[in-house]
């Protein structure tokens, strides 16, 4: 039987006292392009920061490859939400996309030249090789995503999170990451996509986890985009559910 990439089981997390999600468990295969969809407040975010250990949980074990984040975070990439970011660092593009290397550098070894000539071609895998020598607060909200893609595609990993990747960010630079992510979907990675934008989900990704607070639905995404499921968890709270054939 092939190992799960990730396995969540009743997981729990709360802020102040408030539950903010709530045995949430799933497991997915290696391979796929999830999307985190719902409404704002469903605990997406959460969820995905939960998943790596970066906010404290309640309750409920995951697992990576059935192993845990400890044991595994080298093969793990994390793209955060672009205002969790100092975009005033004194730092290059270059030197940022560098910094995905340092993982598998070892303690106290510098990188090396293969790691700079590897790092320039992940800039110009997400075609911004043109700007490596500029600061990073420099660049428009698009370059500025894809320069953080490409220092993910610099760490080598076997799963990759996302976190709200396309806000404020330009059609062009859009479509240049979502390319890019299928692309590391058909090698047999595995993408999460913390995402707002429904319009774009059935076409994006293969599968999704449709949140609100719970798990209202999880699997491929025709079993999951659908009027009837939506509505559990959006409840009419967006404005085009006619269009998705919803009554409400």
């Amino acid at each position: 039987m092939m190992t799960s990439a990730i396995s969540v089981q009743h997981l729990y997390v709360s802020y102040h006292g408030n539950e903010a999600i709530k045995d949430i468990s799933f497991t997915l295969a290696p391979g796929n392009l999830v999307g985190i969809i719902g409404p704002n407040g469903a605990g997406k975010s959460t969820l995905l920061k939960a998943l790596l250990n970066l906010i404290p949980r309640d309750k409920g074990d995951v697992t990576f490859f059935d192993r845990t984040i400890a044991e595994i975070r080298k093969q793990i990439a994390y793209v955060p939400q672009r205002n969790d970011i100092d975009w005033t660092f004194p730092i290059t593009v270059l030197d940022t996309v560098l910094l995905g290397t340092y993982p598998k550098l070892g303690l106290f070894k510098r990188p090396k030249k293969s790691d700079r000539d590897w790092s320039y071609h992940c800039l110009e895998r997400v075609g911004m090789e043109a700007f490596s020598q500029r600061q990073i607060g420099e660049l428009s909200g698009g370059q500025q995503q894809r320069v953080f893609l490409a220092r993910a595609l610099a760490q080598q990993s076997e799963i990759f999170f996302l976190d709200e990747p396309f806000v404020g960010v330009d059609l062009a630079s859009e479509e240049t990451i979502i390319s890019i992510l299928k692309h590391l979907k058909e090698s047999g990675k595995t993408i999460i996509v913390v995402h707002h934008d429904l319009n774009k989900a059935s076409s994006y990704f293969n599968q999704l986890i449709l949140l609100n607070r719970e798990l209202v639905g999880f699997g491929p995404v025709e079993d999951v985009f659908r009027p009837d499921i939506l509505a559990k968890a959006y409840r009419g709270e967006f404005s085009f559910m006619k269009e998705l054939g919803v009554s409400l």
